[in-house]
């Protein structure tokens, strides 16, 4: 099976503007006569590459643990755009009818307009993922966020798409189970061949 890592580091990666930063903390370590290496983690929920709960945006709506797993699992595409808002007609235009998830490859700089979560969730999406630190940006996150998540689409934020080429893959990125929880962190990869799957 060949992987392709789409995940970016939680320690380094970029913050968005007003989220709190990421620390780690150590525990203990055998170097200090300890009997083993242990840390721990404050983050935000939102840090690095993570999962968007309908939650995080709809009051009521599901968390992070109530979300399918299979949203998060299965046949995805990998469409490349410019930087800059993305429309429902280029959705359109973009992604194939019965495109179940699709990864948007901008090299971070493309946010979606409201229009554009109207159109994926009118194709049946269930997952959009982008490489950017948003699906939203700077005074537009709400509306473009509650176009996919009052449909209980499964969000994708700060994907790392640098190797992965635009086309067709199966991915897997389940986020961590987090009970009650508007988010989540995820280790996220596109397989390319596998034999059990027959390759995609």
């Amino acid at each position: 099976m060949k992987l392709i890592d789409i995940s970016a580091d939680l320690l380094t990666a970029p913050v968005y503007p007003g989220d709190p930063e990421p620390r780690l903390h150590v525990v203990s370590r055998i170097a200090n006569g300890d009997e083993c290496n242990l840390s721990a983690l404050y983050a935000c929920l939102h840090a690095g590459t993570h999962a968007d709960a309908p939650m995080h945006f709809v009051d009521g709506g599901l968390s992070i643990s109530e979300m399918p797993l299979d949203c998060y699992i299965g046949p995805c595409t990998v469409v490349e755009i410019g930087p800059g808002p993305v429309t429902g007609e280029q959705i359109d235009a973009l992604v194939k009818p019965g495109c179940e998830r699709v990864l948007f490859k901008s090299g971070g700089g493309a946010y979606f307009l409201e229009s554009a979560g109207d159109e994926l969730t009118a194709l049946g999406v269930r997952l959009v993922g982008t490489d950017a630190q948003s699906v939203g940006c700077p005074g537009n996150q709400v509306r473009p966020h509650r176009a996919l998540l009052r449909e209980n689409v499964a969000v994708l934020e700060g994907l790392n798409l640098e190797e992965a080429k635009p086309g067709d893959y199966f991915l897997i990125a389940p986020p961590v189970k987090i009970a009650g929880c508007d988010g989540a962190p995820v280790r996220a990869a596109l397989a390319v061949d596998d034999i059990f799957w027959g390759g995609v």
